[in-house]
C-alpha cells in the first residue's frame, strides 16, 4: 500500500536539496499563471467596459441616414441628399408594428451662454420619442410636450456636463440660457451616460424640438427634412424585420422605382456594436491562449529537469527499491515531486498576476476585471500540466532495474 505522507515527504526534501533547480523549473509556470490572469483580467475588463458603453447608447437601435447625391459627376457623402423628413419618422413610428419608437434628428453645434458662463457643445433637435429611443431617463424636470414639439416652443432639455459647465451646483430648471443667440428654457436635465465607445461625451448634449432648431437655429434647405432618423425595434429578434420593413416603407414613401436606388440607408448600430463586443471577447480569449502558452512551456521544463533528476538520483532510485520500495511508490514520489513545483509555481503566479493586473490599472488606466474562475482555472491547469508533464520521468523512473541502479556511478 503507498504512503502518501511519507512519499511526500521524500520528495519535499529531494527539493530542497536543488533549490535553485526547483525555482528555475517553477520559473516557467509562475510566469505562465500570471500570464493567463493577467491577460483575462485585461481582456474581461474591456470587454465589460464595452458592455457598459454599449448599454448607453440605448437596444434595438437602428439608424436611418440620407443617401447621396451626385453634383458635377462626383458622388458625395452619405447625408448630402436631404431625402429623410419629419413626416418618415412618423410613418415609421405608426405604420411598421416591429418598431417601437423613432426619432427625427436635426444636429448641429453652438455657443451656449447662461450668465457670465459660456460653453460649446452638440445641439440635436428632436422630438420628445428621443429618450425612450435612446434609453435615457432625466435626473430632473421634464420631457418635451407635444405642444411644444408642434409650436416650436423654445425648451431644451441639457446634458449633465452642460448643466455642471454652465450652473455649477445651481438648479438648472426653469433657467434660460442663449443657444447661438436664441433664448430657451431648460425643462429638464439628463442623467450622466458617461463616455460612448468612441470616446464622446454623452453628456455634452443639448436637446431641443426638432422644429425649433429648424426655424430658430440651423434652419433646413427643405422645410421638414432632417439629418437622420434614429429608430428602436421592439426586441432584438425583431431588428432584422424592422430593417427590411422601413426600407420597403420609405421607398414607397419616396417613390422609388424597382431598378432605382435608395436615397437612404438604414444601418443596424446594435448589431455594429454587438460585433464590436464580440472581436473584444475573440481578442481576450487569443490573449489568453498565447498566455497558456507559457503553461505548456513550464511543463516541458518541469518534465526535462525531472528527467535531468531521475538520471542523477539512479543509485538513490535503487537503494530504495532494494529496501522494499514497490514501482508505483517511485512513480508517485516523481509526480508528487512535480506536482509540488507546479503548485507552488501556480499559487505564486496567482499573486503575481493579481499584482501585475493592479498595476496595469493603476499606471496605465486599462480596466481589468479579475475573475474567480480565471484565478481557480489557471491554478488548475497549472496542477494538470504538474501531473501530465510529471508522469513519464516518474514511469521511467519507475523502470529503473534495482541492481543497474545501485552499479550507477
Amino acid at each position: 500500500m503507498i504512503h502518501l505522507p511519507s512519499i511526500a515527504k521524500i520528495a519535499l526534501r529531494a527539493l530542497r536539496v536543488n533549490k535553485m533547480r526547483s525555482a528555475l523549473t517553477m520559473l516557467g509556470i509562475i510566469i505562465g499563471v500570471a500570464a493567463v490572469i493577467t491577460m483575462l483580467a485585461v481582456g474581461k475588463g474591456a470587454s465589460t467596459k464595452l458592455s457598459e458603453q454599449i448599454a448607453t447608447v440605448g437596444s434595438n437601435l437602428l439608424i436611418v441616414v440620407p443617401g447621396s447625391t451626385t453634383a458635377g459627376g462626383v458622388r458625395m457623402g452619405y447625408g448630402s441628399y436631404q431625402s429623410l423628413t419629419r413626416a418618415d419618422a412618423e410613418a415609421i413610428t405608426s405604420e411598421i408594428p416591429s418598431v417601437f419608437l423613432a426619432a427625427p434628428v436635426i444636429s448641429g453645434s453652438g455657443q451656449v451662454v447662461f450668465g457670465n458662463a459660456n460653453w460649446a457643445t452638440a445641439v440635436y433637435g428632436t422630438t420628445q420619442d428621443m429618450l425612450g429611443v435612446r434609453d435615457w431617463t432625466l435626473a430632473a424636470g421634464r420631457n418635451f410636450y407635444d405642444q411644444e414639439i408642434r409650436s416650436a416652443a423654445k425648451v431644451c432639455i441639457v446634458g449633465q456636463t452642460v448643466a455642471d459647465n454652465l450652473f455649477g451646483n445651481a438648479n438648472p430648471l426653469d433657467q434660460t440660457i442663449r443657444i447661438r443667440k436664441v433664448p430657451f428654457t431648460v425643462v429638464g436635465v439628463l442623467n450622466a451616460k458617461g463616455q460612448s465607445m468612441m470616446g464622446q461625451d454623452q453628456d455634452d448634449i443639448i436637446y431641443v424640438p426638432v422644429t425649433a432648431a429648424e426655424r430658430n437655429l440651423f434652419g433646413r434647405r427643405i422645410p421638414g427634412s432632417v439629418h437622420f432618423i434614429m429608430v428602436k425595434a421592439t426586441s432584438t429578434d425583431d431588428l432584422g424585420r424592422a430593417e427590411e420593413q422601413i426600407k420597403q416603407l420609405l421607398r414607397q414613401r419616396h417613390r422609388i422605382g424597382p431598378t432605382q436606388e435608395d436615397d437612404f440607408t438604414v444601418r443596424n448600430l446594435t448589431q455594429m456594436l454587438q460585433l464590436t463586443e464580440q472581436a473584444s471577447r475573440v481578442m481576450s480569449l487569443l490573449l489568453a491562449a498565447i498566455a497558456g502558452v507559457s503553461l505548456l512551456v513550464g511543463g516541458i521544463g518541469i518534465m526535462n529537469i525531472m528527467l535531468v533528476s531521475v538520471t542523477e538520483r539512479t543509485r538513490e532510485i535503487g537503494i530504495r527499491m532494494a529496501v522494499g520500495a514497490k514501482t508505483w511508490d517511485i512513480r508517485t514520489q516523481f509526480i508528487i515531486e512535480a506536482l509540488i513545483l507546479s503548485m507552488i509555481g501556480g499559487l505564486i503566479g496567482i499573486v503575481l498576476g493579481i499584482t501585475l493586473a493592479e498595476l496595469l490599472s493603476t499606471l496605465a488606466g486599462w480596466s481589468i476585471l479579475i475573475s474567480v474562475w480565471a484565478i481557480v482555472m489557471s491554478f488548475g491547469f497549472s496542477a494538470l500540466v504538474g501531473i501530465f508533464f510529471g508522469f513519464y520521468p516518474a514511469y521511467k523512473a519507475s523502470l529503473l532495474d534495482p541492481i543497474d541502479a545501485l552499479r550507477h556511478e
